[in-house]
């Protein structure tokens, strides 16, 4: 009994553990310059693919009823809180890896090539955005 307790015990624990390797959840976004909380952003799966929401804005200033005003797609004008800025990504065949979407920076309007990486078991996630392979990877906490 004992041992199928154990046994238990270590599957869950190691599908808890695989079950993390993934970018669904809920991520604290740090702010490059000055290396603070940003926001939180929701990142979400359906059918296979990828989206990720603003739920929250963490920076001491920031407004809370802002909106995207330097959009330039369907999002302009949109709040912030709310704001769709991850689409469309998948995750790559054989790897813990998603790609081939697309990261809205709102404070500039632009959308970058997105890849994202867990990393750190699942604790961190790596957010790359890229234009014509140039761009710069911020590294996100798990908060969910």
């Amino acid at each position: 009994m004992k041992r199928l307790l154990l046994a238990t015990a270590a599957l869950v624990w190691t599908g808890s553990a695989l079950a993390q390797m993934t970018p669904v959840g809920v991520w604290q976004s740090i702010d490059d310059k000055t290396h603070e909380a940003k926001s939180q952003i929701r990142i979400a799966e359906s059918g296979g693919v990828l989206t990720g929401r603003i739920e929250k804005l963490l920076r001491k200033e920031a407004k809370q009823d802002a909106v995207c005003d330097e959009c330039t797609d369907d999002r302009k004008g949109k709040p912030l809180l709310g704001l769709e800025i991850i689409r469309g990504a998948r995750k790559a065949e054989g790897k813990e890896v998603w790609e081939d979407g697309k990261i809205l920076d709102p404070e500039n309007g632009k959308s970058y090539t997105l890849r994202l990486t867990p990393v750190d078991g699942g604790n961190k996630l790596e957010v790359r955005g890229s234009v014509l392979g140039i761009g710069r990877t911020q590294t996100w906490v798990r908060v969910q």
